[in-house]
């Protein structure tokens, strides 16, 4: 018989690539790790893992046994919950990964709400870039994540994720209030070639608000003079609101504590976000809650702040 601990060991050294890995994920030594991974080919009578030097990686055995893993794991965690709730009501605990500006805006609202709604599903909240958040979903340390695509097109879709639209937001430029960092006044879209001897704020190096940055100054025809670095969002907002930088941020990371002002762009940049879940995952009713209580909250935010839209607005409804 298949032992469960096992499997998922197998499933982690493909998605996490290397057994120390894996030893970290599951705080287990790497040679506790090997033991298991050794015991598991004893148990199949198949050869799962291949060694080159000091590296390992699956055999074409291995990478089958790492697919069926992934769902003998998931139904066992679907049976666990509807026997821990044999009246088939939501119930149970969902784990959320999602990006900072979507926890504030997006995932605590949607918790609060499930606290009233539906107190038995308990939120559980991680914050990840959209980078890492791919990597945990697949590996099935979250049931849900709240992503976005990123400038360099990469995506957390895949043929073994499903994905649930929830908003497109927009790109602004963020200024100290009252405009006193070199925009023009006034309250509509922005045009970035008249703010070539602005003082920006940004990111680090090669992280997606700096790539923003230098993308979009540069379409508009100069090099920004970025006097600041801060991978911080309320850092940064605060050195834009003591007037000393204007920023480019999505609609969502604009907190309302601060005293900036967030103008549209001329030429419109959006972020789509969506949820994802692994697809083929058996759904659990818990998850299916957290899953529509995302699209009503995003529905609302965009209702709110009509700057902000759900896939499907038209732009005449804005």
């Amino acid at each position: 018989m298949l032992n469960a601990a096992r499997l998922q060991i197998l499933a982690r050294l493909e998605s996490l690539g290397t057994v120390r890995a894996v030893g970290a994920s599951l705080h287990l030594s790497p040679s506790a790790v090997s033991a298991q991974l050794a015991a598991l080919e004893a148990e199949t009578g198949a050869r799962l893992v291949e060694r080159t030097g000091r590296r390992v990686r699956l055999t074409p055995a291995g990478r089958t046994l790492a697919r069926h893993a992934r769902v003998i794991l998931d139904q066992m965690a679907l049976a666990e919950a509807e026997l821990a709730h044999p009246d088939g009501q939501p119930a149970g605990v969902v784990r959320v990964a999602a990006f900072s500006s979507a926890v504030r805006a997006l995932v605590i609202p949607l918790a609060m709400r499930l606290a009233v709604d539906h107190p038995r599903v308990e939120v559980e909240v991680v914050e990840l870039d959209p980078r890492d958040s791919g990597p945990a979903l697949r590996r099935a340390d979250v049931d849900v994540a709240v992503t976005a695509d990123l400038l360099d097109g990469a995506r957390l879709a895949g043929p073994d994720v499903a994905t649930v639209p929830l908003l497109e937001d927009p790109v602004v430029l963020v200024a100290p209030a009252g405009a006193s960092a070199g925009t023009e006044a006034g309250e509509g879209p922005v045009d970035l070639a008249g703010l070539a001897d602005a003082r920006w704020a940004a990111d680090l190096p090669g992280r997606y608000l700096s790539t923003l940055v230098e993308s979009a100054c540069r379409d508009a025809g100069f090099e920004p003079r970025v006097v600041a670095r801060l991978p911080s969002y309320e850092l940064l907002l605060a050195h834009v609101e003591a007037g000393l930088s204007v920023a480019l941020l999505p609609g969502l990371a604009v907190d309302p504590r601060y005293a900036v002002v967030a103008r549209p762009l001329r030429v419109p940049r959006t972020r789509p976000v969506y949820a994802a879940v692994r697809r083929g995952a058996p759904p659990t009713a818990a998850t299916g809650v957290v899953l529509a209580g995302l699209r009503r909250v995003a529905r609302e935010t965009t209702l709110g702040d009509r700057s902000v839209r759900t896939p499907g607005d038209r732009a005449g409804d804005r």
